[in-house]
């Protein structure tokens, strides 16, 4: 069977290559320079309906399928894989879970405000002691009166200076283990909400990363995201989700360390002729582009099992394993072919290079990814 995309998915494909060749590109280098985040961008991405890839279109979103945005988060990764990664979080753990989880009245409330960008969406899961281990946070939320009290800090959180509305975890039932924690669609402006530091990062620098601190935050009662005790599920659920966008920004990366070391290899002379000539650089190549070309096939399956609505949780695992891996495997090469060039900030593949390793990290680690698969496979 061969998979490809349809011409309404190439339409899209090809207009984001194209906005991302115009408005990104030029200043991708600059941005991780700077550490800036990419404000400027992200406002256009949003006249053009790329924050609300996912949203439905009563919500003012573009309505889009899985495969659609997968080719959407791979095309900006491609140019930026911060921005790439802020696009991720923003659909694919704000926008996702909302849609799936949230009421008529919470959809009417923030869909609308994430598809046309006025906010940023962050997901706030993530503690000092509990990464992948998600059950043993420790963030309390205490319902008093028609307010929940939110104590606690997170860590590593996507776009956290920079989000208006963040999906928060946190127990409400200490004794029920990981079926006591809830859900919780979280405004910046909250009272008892605070940005803590702000980490240097090795990769991903236009994207800002920082700790959250919640300090008797007042949370409304109506902004519970499902039941209580169902926090677990949802993040469990978003996640599956988020893999696929992750993965797909891998596939960017890896696409980019590809397209970047067939340029310099017809360019760059040794022993008389281009070294695109030699033989060890041309395996590396064609290892680097048929890895590529299966980690692409992983997404869009991933994302064609989603949209079927069946069960997607291996795939979308198997998919963001093997395409950070992918991606992680061809920046190296991608460098070596440059050689010192390489390792100067002169060229693309030293930020590709240090953009690539947290693929294998965040939304669940390759470890992770291989405990899920297995689980899937021996079960």
């Amino acid at each position: 069977m061969r998979l490809e995309l349809n011409d309404q998915q190439k339409m899209i494909q090809k207009m984001v290559r194209e906005f991302a060749e115009k408005e990104i590109a030029p200043i991708a280098a600059e941005l991780d320079k700077k550490e800036e985040y990419p404000t400027k961008i992200l406002e256009k991405m949003a006249k053009l309906g790329l924050l609300g890839s996912i949203i439905p279109t009563e919500y003012g979103g573009a309505g889009l399928d899985t495969i659609s945005y997968a080719a959407i988060i791979e095309e900006i990764s491609r140019k930026c894989a911060s921005t790439g990664v802020i696009t991720s979080v923003h659909n694919s753990l704000v926008a996702s879970p909302i849609i799936k989880y949230g009421t008529d009245e919470q959809k009417k409330k923030y869909l609308p405000i994430l598809a046309k960008g006025e906010k940023i969406g962050a997901f706030a899961g993530t503690e000092p002691n509990a990464g992948s281990d998600l059950g043993s946070m420790k963030t309390t939320a205490v319902l008093k009166g028609n307010k929940y009290i939110i104590n606690g800090d997170k860590t590593f959180i996507t776009s956290g200076p920079k989000a208006g509305v963040i999906i928060v975890f946190a127990v409400t039932d200490k004794s029920a283990g990981a079926n006591g924690i809830s859900a919780f669609i979280v405004e910046s402006d909250m009272k008892g909400y605070k940005v803590g530091s702000i980490y240097e990062k090795l990769g991903i620098n236009a994207s800002q990363t920082s700790e959250l601190i919640f300090e008797d935050m007042e949370v409304p009662r109506e902004n519970l995201l499902g039941k209580e005790g169902e926090g677990f599920k949802i993040a469990l659920s978003t996640l599956d989700g988020g893999r696929i966008g992750i993965a797909a920004q891998a596939v960017g990366i890896a696409q980019a360390a590809l397209d970047e070391s067939i340029e310099y290899s017809k360019q760059r002379q040794q022993f008389g002729r281009p070294i695109s000539k030699f033989q060890a650089i041309q395996w590396m190549i064609v290892d680097m582009a048929t890895h590529i070309e299966g980690a692409r096939y992983l997404v869009y399956n991933a994302a064609y099992v989603k949209d079927k609505g069946e069960r997607f949780s291996k795939e979308a695992a198997m998919a963001k394993l093997f395409a950070s891996e992918t991606a992680v495997d061809a920046v190296i090469k991608a460098v070596q072919i440059h050689g010192g060039y390489g390792y100067t900030k002169e060229y693309t593949v030293e930020r590709l290079f240090r953009d690539a390793k947290i693929t294998e990290i965040y939304e669940g680690t390759s470890e992770v990814q291989r405990m899920v698969i297995a689980g899937s496979l021996l079960k």
